[in-house]
């Protein structure tokens, strides 16, 4: 089975890849001829995967699925949410979202949140959703060279290390999107 994965963020691809059985394989909006920017104009982390998943399907004919991640940070009512990949502005950048971040949390000493994933798969016709949340706290400087968006300045409940000093295997085990992706693998191998 292919299936397209809405994205052509690498480090997503290579993640979701790693955790798929074999007979399932991945392709992305660059192998399929898609270079334009997918639109994300919806208010919710739902509703942007479910309207990358419909555009790739609607305008390719591919079966899809697609997922939108947002960090929800408690003490800024949930900010930067939907909004995550461009807290910092229009550029996307991971550092500059850190920062802003970081220096918006700097005088607060409730630093608990979560990442959310959604994931929307478009398959023979039908929509179906599944959720992945990963509860944790945002540190007070980065630490760790590993993931990508916020990982350096995230430790999920219960770890003392950032998401950027663990494995890639412990993340897809504990992690938003791995626990979005398994429900969608699960969903999968019962077809």
């Amino acid at each position: 089975m292919q299936l397209v994965f809405a994205t052509n963020n690498h480090n997503k691809i290579k993640e979701v890849q790693s955790m798929l059985p074999k007979g399932i394989s991945i392709l992305s909006l660059e192998d399929i001829g898609c270079f334009e920017d997918i639109p994300e104009t919806q208010p919710t982390i739902e509703g942007n995967a479910i309207q990358k998943a419909n555009y790739v399907t609607s305008k390719y004919g591919y079966d899809c699925f697609a997922d939108d991640t947002g960090l929800e940070v408690g003490s800024l009512d949930g900010a930067p949410g939907v909004y995550s990949a461009r807290y910092a502005g229009p550029q996307r950048d991971a550092n500059d979202n850190m920062n802003k971040l970081l220096e918006a949390l700097q005088n607060k000493s409730n630093r608990s949140a979560q990442f959310k994933t959604v994931v929307a798969l478009h398959l023979k016709g039908a929509l179906t959703l599944f959720t992945g949340i990963c509860p944790g706290e945002i540190t007070t400087e980065k630490q760790g060279e590993k993931g990508f968006g916020y990982d350096p300045i995230f430790k999920a409940q219960g770890y003392d290390q950032t998401f950027a000093e663990i494995t890639l295997e412990e993340k897809n085990t504990i992690g938003h999107r791995g626990k979005a992706v398994k429900q969608l693998v699960d969903f999968l191998k019962n077809r």
